[in-house]
């Protein structure tokens, strides 16, 4: 297997993919469109990555999931990195006032990261969000959210980057995007009106670290009758009022 930092990124690129594959798993081609890579190149860093126990595959379903030495590289870390402890009760709340499926979400470089999720009472439910999976900033409600109060020089930099760096879903252009980021800031929370699955709207609020920094988000998810207006309001200025408490809370020691 060939050396180096692109090998690196490259490695990183398959795992992470794959963390927002589960509990589905994917294909060696599946992975290699998500990673932009040739189909061989993908398949011998898999291959490589089973023989270390990172990924296994499914014998009957062909897929590559997330291997048992990932679960326990991650149970080494939480010590550290864990903060859903600290944000579950939020989210739990969120979930039984609203009847909707709550989520909180962490920004990680230019992708938002879902790191937990509790669904509500309500019969009907949205199944674009579960626990790892990655979007870019701006895509899902919380990216959005994050995206629209990031400090002004870096949000600028990243919508100029588009499409380039980050290819994104159609309606989510640089321009779409700052309307939605002008938008948001004016609310003080995002709506994301069925852009990923037609029909499943989403609302996000920012969670904000000890420097002022929108590190994390709450937000829900359900079907447009739910959560478009005029209930929107009110669950709007629901998970800011969480968000806010959130926020003091991570206000604290310091977090990963």
């Amino acid at each position: 297997m060939p050396e180096g930092p692109s090998v690196t990124r490259r490695i990183g690129a398959v795992l992470r993919a794959l963390a927002g594959r589960e509990p589905a798993g994917s294909t060696t081609t599946g992975l290699a469109a998500l990673v932009d890579l040739p189909r061989p190149t993908v398949h011998r860093l898999l291959t490589a990555l089973e023989a270390e126990g990172m990924v296994e595959r499914d014998g009957a379903t062909a897929a590559w999931h997330l291997g048992p030495e990932c679960f326990l590289l991650g149970a080494a870390a939480t010590a550290r990195h864990d903060i859903a402890p600290v944000a579950r009760s939020s989210v739990l709340r969120l979930a039984d006032e609203t009847q909707e499926s709550a989520f909180f979400s962490v920004r990680r470089g230019e992708e938002t990261v879902c790191l937990l999720r509790e669904d509500g009472s309500f019969p009907i439910r949205s199944h674009v969000l579960h626990e790892g999976i990655r979007f870019p900033l701006g895509v899902a409600s919380a990216g959005l959210a994050i995206l629209a109060f990031l400090p002004e020089g870096d949000r600028s930099a990243y919508l100029r980057s588009l499409p380039a760096s980050t290819p994104l879903p159609d309606g989510h252009s640089a321009a779409e995007l700052e309307a939605r980021v002008e938008e948001t800031r004016r609310r003080g929370f995002a709506v994301n009106p069925g852009l990923i699955v037609p029909g499943s709207w989403g609302i996000g609020a920012a969670v904000f670290n000890r420097q002022g920094e929108p590190r994390w988000a709450l937000s829900i998810t359900g079907i447009e009758q739910r959560l478009a207006p005029p209930r929107q309001a009110e669950l709007g200025a629901l998970l800011m009022r969480e968000a806010h408490v959130l926020s003091t809370r991570m206000a604290g020691p310091a977090r990963g």
